[in-house]
């Protein structure tokens, strides 16, 4: 039998927020201007793992006669108009506000960079509170590889004050990259991926597959049941 789940790390971008949408928007955007298209399995590639990985990613792929830091510029300056507008996932701050009613540790673990995490919570700050701590991969000097590789995931576990075994830790993530690196820390994993991802290719990995946060069942990991009273 698992041990019973005392502590659960989440994803942010496409799993609580609704900001993989706008990347491919700004992705798309810089890239047409050469004259090349964002597809499915690019993305698929770079989700989860750190910016500058993730940015080196799409100008390997498609030839971008771009710099690292060029191309980041040029997506910071859309990131800067759209992710402070962004939204809640379906399902996501009724979870994460169950958990903390309810007393269950909770953190965040992303990719993202500092800057970034802020210019998305900046209208969300009551409910990113509600985390013990966050683990921001791009500017986290103990993070030495991001996702796919464990280090994000053994990093904020560590932080925790409880510093559980692997065994009783939750992840929620949306990546492929993410539930390899779930996996290969040694936790357990609920993946809810993007529509167009093949969930064939990681169902292994994972304990459960979920089409939206909405259809999480705490009770199934041994979790207190929602209330509705």
């Amino acid at each position: 039998m698992s041990a019973p789940i005392s502590h659960i790390i989440f994803d942010v971008d496409g799993l609580l927020l609704d900001t993989e949408r706008l990347y491919t928007q700004i992705t798309q955007d810089i890239v047409s201007k050469y004259g090349k298209n964002f597809t499915w399995a690019i993305k698929s590639r770079q989700m989860g793992k750190k910016e500058t990985e993730a940015s080196k990613i799409i100008i390997d792929e498609l030839e971008l006669p771009l710099t690292v830091e060029e191309y980041l510029a040029l997506a910071h300056k859309e990131q800067e108009v759209l992710f402070p507008k962004v939204d809640f996932m379906p399902g996501a701050e009724k979870l994460v506000r169950h958990f903390h009613k309810h007393n269950i540790p909770i953190a965040i673990a992303t990719g993202s960079s500092q800057h970034l995490m802020d210019l998305k919570t900046r209208n969300h700050k009551d409910f990113f509170s509600l985390f013990l701590h966050s683990v921001v991969s791009t500017d986290d000097p103990e993070v030495k590889h991001g996702k796919p590789a464990p280090d994000i995931f053994r990093i904020c576990s560590k932080r925790f004050k409880e510093n559980p075994i692997p065994e009783k830790v939750l992840v929620f993530e949306d990546a492929p990259n993410g539930v390899d690196a779930a996996h290969a820390a040694g936790m357990r994993c609920v993946w809810v991926p993007h529509e167009e991802q093949d969930r064939n290719t990681h169902k292994d990995k994972c304990s459960l597959v979920l089409d939206s946060l909405e259809h999480f069942v705490p009770e199934h990991f041994g979790l207190p049941p929602f209330n509705f009273l």
